[in-house]
């Protein structure tokens, strides 16, 4: 699968997010990068930034979260496109949970693991 048909994907799987939702998230940005660091190369997203939960007065002028899903891991772990389609949409959702301060282990707990 091209780089650019995944990246249709993730743009798919964020406009399924309810729009309730992403009114909600406040400077994030998502990317999508072929591979992972090489300490993780598993890794299939990853979120990098303050939560919303841990915001206070003190946030302002920082730089976006960033939320980034690699291509190559998901790749690499489905066997069909509509497995790809399924990953994609759950780690956009796990990585997203995460900008909204829900942990790993809730999001095991989901189903979003």
């Amino acid at each position: 699968m091209t780089r650019e048909v995944f990246e249709e994907l993730v743009s798919e799987a964020l406009d399924r997010i309810p729009p309730e939702l992403t009114r909600l998230m406040d400077n994030v940005a998502v990317f999508v990068e072929d591979e992972p660091p090489s300490d993780d190369p598993e890794l299939l997203g990853l979120y990098e930034g303050t939560p919303l939960t841990d915001r206070g007065e003190w946030y302002a002028g920082v730089l976006p979260d960033r939320i980034t899903i690699y291509r190559g891991p998901t790749l690499r772990m489905c066997e069909s496109r509509e497995d790809v389609v399924a990953e994609t949409e759950v780690t956009v959702v796990h990585e997203i949970a995460h900008h909204f301060g829900i942990d790993d282990e809730r999001l095991h707990a989901l189903g979003y693991g």
